[in-house]
């Protein structure tokens, strides 16, 4: 068999990140495995159909890695310096693009540094996937980290078919024109044939960014481009015009994994004996996030903490529970929200907590996926109320759980998941008495209203799972492919 650097492929995802992780087995040798994750799960079987290949950093620096196969799947690390990670993904992408991105809850950094970085990490990204991309063969760039893959892509590869899907937000034109280098992510993007955002409203705040700064046409979610040389366009990636498609694809989860979880006896009575350790109180509030300032866990603490001081929740028989996996540890803005959020806990159980019962069970650690579906099961109430997220499957992963068709979802209008769960309690985590008044609806719904809501919940995501999602991205992609006819026309010109 060819070494795999020596081989093309059909199918190529490009990614910041491998979808595997590096352990060590029993016998002290190194080996990968898969990484938990709805994207791997929804393009693994894509993969296997198309002889497909992925593109990422392994998540260490400096690491030599070749390209390799485990579990079938076909692999091509980019190298990635401590100096690149500091610069392109630390600084860059998640202290530019991220605050920005999310309606600038935090000051983003704008330092010509971090794009300089930003730059020659995504022509790392798009050099390997043009290396190893077959004939007229589909790229499927992802996320934040790597704008201007799809534009470099196609100046290197214009026979390729290019998709790119963003997962966080995209701001209004408003916020975005503060970036110094707006046009070039712009250009980047619309190297791509087909962009996928979580949102109707992302797409059209896109668009609405391809208008004020390129004066090109945008009708039905479709820009077209000119030629190379006509108009205002810059447009060196081809001679002949062309039609880039901008829509909404929201992404989902592997809703029929969590069903399976839930029916296991192990993690049923995982989810009891989590009761029992709480005291088993008349509910329990739930949280889950990564430990991120748009994530609107002090908002949610806020809103808790007065309920308590005015007596319309009692510890003795409520109790909150907040998940904060780490995040960025390295970043300063997260070092700081971690001791703000770590003092606000402090405080609250300091003033309402008992020697029985904490107001607040705050755990700052991840969680296998079945103790997160236990802990699923464990609560009534899930607290979602990010203040900008693209979608949080959170969400959608605690109502695929609920197979008593119980719970109350609490979730933020400002969640990509309330476009598609309308009949959660939608809520503006910034008005503090509309959450207040939204967390004492779902503690005293009926049993009746809460069957109904989640019944109509389960259905959406049930069958509006990840499989369809990518299934829905690449039929739209296939569909902007250039036929033989139009290929040969395209020549004679």
């Amino acid at each position: 068999m060819a070494d795999i650097e020596d081989e093309r492929f059909d199918f190529v995802v490009v990614a910041n990140r491998l979808p595997v992780d590096r352990i060590t087995t029993h016998d002290g040798s190194p080996s990968w495995k898969t990484s938990p994750g709805g994207l791997v799960t929804a393009l693994e079987p894509v993969m296997r159909a198309n002889d497909g290949a992925w593109i990422g950093w392994t998540g260490t620096a400096d690491d030599d890695q070749d390209a390799f196969e485990t579990g079938g799947l076909h692999l091509v690390p980019v190298r990635l310096s401590a100096s690149e990670i500091e610069l392109y993904y630390e600084g860059f992408s998640n202290d530019t693009i991220w605050p920005l991105y999310h309606d600038v809850i935090a000051q983003p950094t704008y330092s010509r540094r971090f794009w300089e970085a930003y730059v020659e990490v995504n022509r790392k990204f798009a050099e390997a996937a043009a290396a190893i991309a077959a004939d007229a063969g589909t790229v499927w760039v992802q996320d934040y980290q790597l704008q201007l893959v799809p534009r470099m892509l196609r100046e290197l590869r214009p026979d390729l078919v290019i998709g790119f899907f963003n997962h966080i937000p995209f701001p209004a034109y408003g916020l975005f024109s503060q970036l110094p280098w707006r046009r070039e992510i712009v250009e980047g993007l619309l190297g791509a044939d087909l962009i996928g955002f979580q949102r109707r409203a992302d797409a059209g705040n896109f668009l609405r960014a391809v208008r004020r700064l390129f004066h090109v046409p945008t009708g039905h979610g479709r820009v077209e481009l000119p030629a190379a040389g006509e108009g205002r366009w810059p447009n060196s990636m081809s001679d002949q015009p062309r039609t880039v498609v901008a829509r909404h694809f929201p992404i989902s989860i592997d809703a029929r994994s969590y069903v399976e979880l839930v029916e296991r006896q192990d993690v049923r009575d995982r989810a009891a004996q989590i009761r029992h350790d709480l005291g088993n109180p008349s509910t329990i509030m739930l949280g889950v996030d990564r430990l991120d300032y748009t994530k609107g866990i002090r908002h949610r603490f806020a809103a808790y903490a007065e309920l308590l001081a005015e007596g319309k929740l009692d510890v003795d028989d409520t109790v909150l529970v907040q998940i904060a996996s780490p995040s960025r540890e390295r970043v300063e803005t997260y070092k700081a929200l971690r001791d703000e959020i770590e003092l606000t806990v402090g405080r609250v159980n300091g003033e309402y907590g008992t020697i029985a019962h904490s107001a607040i069970n705050y755990l700052h650690h991840g969680y296998p996926r079945e103790e997160m579906v236990a802990l699923f099961l464990a609560a009534d109430v899930m607290l979602v109320t990010a203040l900008r997220d693209g979608m949080n499957l959170v969400a959608k992963e605690y109502v695929a759980t609920r197979a008593d068709d119980d719970g109350v979802l609490v979730l933020s209008e400002f969640a990509g998941a309330a476009d598609e769960l309308k009949q959660a309690l939608l809520v503006n985590p910034h008005d503090i008495e509309g959450l207040k008044r939204a967390m004492l609806t779902a503690v005293h719904m009926s049993r009746q209203e809460r069957r109904t809501r989640m019944r109509a919940l389960r259905h959406r995501v049930l069958t509006h799972d990840v499989e369809r999602w990518s299934k829905d991205f690449l039929d739209a992609l296939a569909q902007l492919r250039p036929t033989e006819s139009a290929k040969a026309a395209a020549a004679a010109e």
